[in-house]
């Protein structure tokens, strides 16, 4: 009897643990497919069939940079800690059991964070460019276009984010 009923308390727990634990990484994969882009390449949405003006120049510099975002969406911290909760619920039993499930889930918070922190971050370029009339303009922008000192090119700005690109 007490084999039954250890069984009958025990599997709803496990249950609860693995549908909090599906609906978080749920939300971790959707939240990573909302990246934001710093492209000169790529335009939104509300961004496209927009006038834009073009000013031609030459490039006096290029920096590497990173690219990151100013704030975490909390995604990769929430399912950090629901999956270290999950991992240190697995861990002892009684107090001990209890103590794992908070540290993993700490542990695990700190980590997810970590991870979205990282994956938040693109390498760009800071394009210096000195146009035709006279006036210097910097931009940041993702580094998925090389540049190099002396090349022509277009700084196009208007309906959105300013861009550097080649003739």
């Amino acid at each position: 009897m007490s084999q039954t009923l250890s069984t009958s308390v025990i599997a709803p727990r496990t249950g609860r643990w693995l549908a909090v634990a599906a609906v978080v990484t749920s939300m971790a994969v959707l939240g990573g497919c909302a990246n934001r882009s710093a492209s000169s390449s790529v335009y939104s949405y509300d961004q496209a069939q927009r006038e834009q003006i073009v000013r031609n120049g030459t490039v006096t510099s290029v920096r590497p940079i990173t690219i990151e975002e100013d704030k975490s969406s909390g995604v990769g911290m929430i399912a950090g800690g629901a999956l270290g909760g999950v991992a240190g619920n697995a861990i002892g039993g009684g107090t001990g059991r209890a103590i794992a499930t908070v540290g993993g889930a700490i542990l695990g918070a700190l980590a997810g964070n970590a991870v979205e922190n990282r994956a938040s971050r693109a390498s760009g370029l800071e394009i210096t460019v000195r146009l035709d009339n006279g006036e210097t303009r910097v931009v940041a922008q993702e580094a998925d276009t090389p540049f190099s000192v002396g090349q022509r090119v277009q700084v196009i700005s208007g309906a959105g984010p300013t861009r550097v690109a080649p003739y």
